[in-house]
């Protein structure tokens, strides 16, 4: 997908941090809507577990954010990794 004059900058890219602090908060909120959600709370809720589905929606979202920073990912044209660099080793 990139051609020679590009390079990838995906240990940068914010999707995929979004995407880890989502799901990890995901899967405590499914976690706890599985193992730790009593009839009293799911009473207070409208008899919905909302632990439960509010974790498998962020990780859904979290999901979708990993799919997008792998389908596409961010290209820094070759000129600017290259001055980068260049700023790197001056300092």
């Amino acid at each position: 997908m990139t051609n020679s004059s590009e390079t990838r900058a995906q240990a940068f890219d914010i999707r995929l941090v979004i995407a880890f602090l989502i799901g990890a908060y995901g899967i405590v909120l499914t976690v706890m809507g599985i193992g730790f959600t009593t009839d009293e709370d799911i009473a207070k809720a409208a008899g919905i577990n909302i632990n439960l589905w509010a974790g498998i929606g962020m990780l859904v979202f979290s999901a979708a954010f990993v799919l997008w920073a792998k389908l596409r990912p961010i290209n820094v044209p070759q000129e600017e990794a290259e001055r980068l660099q260049q700023q790197k080793k001056d300092h």
